[in-house]
């Protein structure tokens, strides 16, 4: 008698676990992700420079969305990243680039904590009042309150795509370089928990 009691209590309590999983939405953690994207200046001189305040959400139906702070750029010169505010990115005009993808949400509803899986992911980047579609390869780690989502091939951006052909002509200028790259392949790591 009593084991059927206690299997009848199960039974009522998994479509409730399901269903809280089902609806979760998890938030981005700042601390624990990260965006970077490469630079050749000069031809031969590569960077690495990163973007330091990200936010954002992936909703129950899957819906991604994330806010890169385009004065969070990080070049480690502090003049270098204030003229990418002010001469690239027009900070005070257009102080954010905007991610928006939809996943499914269902593969990582049923994975458990410590399970992989790769996953292609369109999605559409904004910046500047224009917007671009790509696509990139995931590597998707369940954790036991969320996912870290990281790229497993850089998405190559170009500067052309988002009108900031003479915001980087006017670096290359102020800098007295021959010349900088107008492509940059951009990696991330986002971690989201719930």
């Amino acid at each position: 008698m009593k084991l059927k009691s206690v299997l009848f209590t199960v039974l009522l309590t998994l479509p409730l676990l399901g269903a809280t999983t089902a609806q979760a939405q998890w938030a981005l953690d700042n601390a624990a992700s990260q965006l970077s994207f490469v630079t050749t200046k000069a031809e031969h001189v590569a960077e690495v420079h990163t973007f330091d305040v990200l936010s954002g959400s992936l909703g129950a139906t899957g819906a991604l969305s994330v806010t890169i702070e385009l004065a969070s750029v990080n070049t480690l010169i502090p003049i270098r990243d204030e003229r990418m505010q002010n001469l690239l990115f027009e900070t005070n005009l257009f102080p954010e680039a905007a991610v928006s993808a939809q996943v499914d949400i269902s593969e990582l509803t049923a994975m458990m904590p410590g399970e992989s899986l790769m996953q292609e992911v369109m999605f559409d980047l904004s910046m500047r009042g224009d917007s671009n579609s790509y696509t990139a390869q995931l590597m998707l780690l369940r954790t036991s309150d969320g996912v870290i989502a990281s790229t497993l091939k850089p998405v190559i951006v170009t500067a052309d795509s988002f009108g900031l052909l003479d915001g980087v002509e006017a670096l290359r200028e102020v800098a007295g370089l021959p010349s900088i790259s107008r492509a940059v392949p951009v990696s991330f790591t986002v971690t989201l928990r719930d």
